[in-house]
This record gives C-alpha cells, sequence and structure tokens, in this order.
C-alpha cells in the first residue's frame, strides 16, 4: 500500500517500513505519530483526498530527533570587499512508517 502525506508544508510519498526523515516534530523518540493523508492506493484501489482522505490513517514511531549536516554559503558584494560566510543545519525528526490503512 502506497500514500501521500503532508506534514511540515511538505509531501513524502511512504509505504509500510519505510524510513523517511522528516521536518522536526515535538514527540518523544518512541511516541506514535498520525499524519494527514492526501493519496491512499494499491494495485486496485486508489483514494485521492480533496483536500484530505478522511478515513486513512498513516502511523509512523519516532526513531530519532537529530540535526543534518551543515551547509555552507558565501554572501559576496562586489567592489565593496565585503564577504559574509554562513552555514545552516536543519533539525529532522526520523520516523518508520508503521501502519497505512484506509
Amino acid at each position: 500500500m502506497l500514500a501521500i502525506i503532508k506534514t511540515g508544508g511538505k509531501q513524502y510519498k511512504v509505504s509500510e517500513g519505510e524510513k523517511i526523515k522528516i521536518e522536526k516534530l515535538k514527540e518523544e523518540v518512541g511516541a506514535t505519530v498520525k499524519f494527514e493523508t492526501l493519496f491512499v492506493g494499491d494495485e486496485k484501489t486508489v483514494k485521492i483526498g480533496t483536500p484530505i482522505v478522511s478515513d486513512a490513517v498513516v502511523e509512523g514511531k519516532v526513531l530519532s530527533q537529530g540535526r543534518s549536516s551543515k551547509v555552507k554559503g558565501v554572501k559576496h558584494k562586489a567592489k565593496k570587499r565585503e564577504l559574509t560566510r554562513y552555514g545552516h543545519r536543519q533539525a529532522y525528526t526520523e520516523i518508520e512508517i508503521s501502519k497505512i490503512s484506509a
């Protein structure tokens, strides 16, 4: 079974047993999370939400909280002798999809 969920302003295509990294959630490690479901389907049936499939349930278990590797950047202003370097580490939550039902 395949589903498309929405969390953190993004959409993810998931299936049971899959591990994904999403925008950071406030839940503790080991907690169960339910997601808004936009699409659920398999080879025989398909349910498309307008905008959400109301009777579909996608649950996941929080495996870890962390921060991804650093992304470095540079701001440069020509002819001004100005150069600024910066870095950013995005926080994430790793989730394992445990149940998809429609």
